[in-house]
């Protein structure tokens, strides 16, 4: 009872330590806005999220950190936020789940990532193109290959270093061994 109590307990700080870099990260970003929004701040705390405390936490986590922002400090514009919450909670999911059914070797942190990407970039996509919709903004196939992969370069690349350097880093620590 105790192991499982300690385990929540640390699923929960995690998920709030991942919240509040999802709040921060894009201040510092945003010092370089030539390629502030290219690196996507908010995706890495969500993935992290989703190796480190597990689909659920993370979930949470990228359903609320887009919308809070923009209550908070009215960016991303509520459209945006709406359709980036479907983005990341599926970031959150999709890597979770991948992580805990795959075998834990580095390849394999690799492989639940980049299928994580690749997933919340197609819900992204339809979630965009469904509330872009309902707000009156136009959303095309130009718009979404820009959005999610083009213009996305520098942050697909930052994240594909650092979240497996991290999660290696954070196993291997043995903080996160189960």
């Amino acid at each position: 009872m105790k192991l499982n109590t300690n385990r929540s307990l640390r699923n929960l700080v995690f998920a709030a330590v991942c919240l509040a870099l999802c709040l921060v990260l894009p201040f510092l970003t945003g010092q370089v806005p030539q390629i502030g929004n290219m690196l996507c701040p908010m995706h890495l705390p969500v993935l992290l999220a989703g190796f480190l405390c597990g689909p659920w936490w993370a979930l949470a986590v990228g359903l609320i950190a887009p919308v809070l922002r923009h209550i908070l400090f009215p960016m991303p514009p509520l459209h945006s936020a709406l359709a980036m919450s479907f983005e990341l909670l599926t970031y959150g999911v999709v890597s979770g789940l991948l992580y805990r059914a795959l075998p834990k070797k580095a390849g394999n942190i690799y492989l639940s990532l980049i299928g994580a990407m690749l997933a919340g970039r197609v819900v992204w996509g339809i979630a965009a193109c469904v509330i872009f919709g309902a707000f009156g903004k136009g959303f095309s196939w130009a718009i979404f290959v820009a959005g999610a992969f083009t213009n996305a370069v520098p942050g697909i690349i930052l994240q594909l270093i650092i979240v497996p350097l991290l999660v290696m880093a954070l196993n291997k620590s043995g903080m996160f061994n189960d």
